[in-house]
């Protein structure tokens, strides 16, 4: 039998309150449903960390993980060490997704 990929979707999230919400939507809303949603709130001094939380208990796919600020590039490389998937997407809150980026 074949196995379905898991894709980890990362998501480093900073000050971004505003968006958040409708990136990880956009996530959610995707037809391939074999996903791991890995939120990394970099620090944020606004409510972006609490909005992950609260995010999170909406789908049990969303993990959540709190950091100290290091940067972009810090925050992507905490959710890679994270990720359990066989496939790794990185993606910025501020964008999200237009539009179905997998299938299988």
């Amino acid at each position: 039998m074949k196995k379905t990929p898991l894709i980890s979707v990362i998501v480093p999230v900073f000050n971004v309150q505003e968006y958040v919400g409708k990136c990880v939507m956009s996530i959610r809303k995707q037809t391939y449903e074999h996903l791991e949603i890995v939120l990394i709130d970099d620090g944020s001094t606004d409510l972006s960390g609490l909005l992950c939380d609260k995010i999170k208990k909406l789908d049990a796919r969303i993990q959540v993980i709190h950091k100290e600020n290091g940067g972009l590039s810090s925050a992507r490389n905490a959710g890679i060490d994270y990720a359990h998937g066989d496939f790794l997407f990185l993606l910025t809150a501020t964008t999200g997704l237009t539009r179905i980026h997998w299938n299988y």
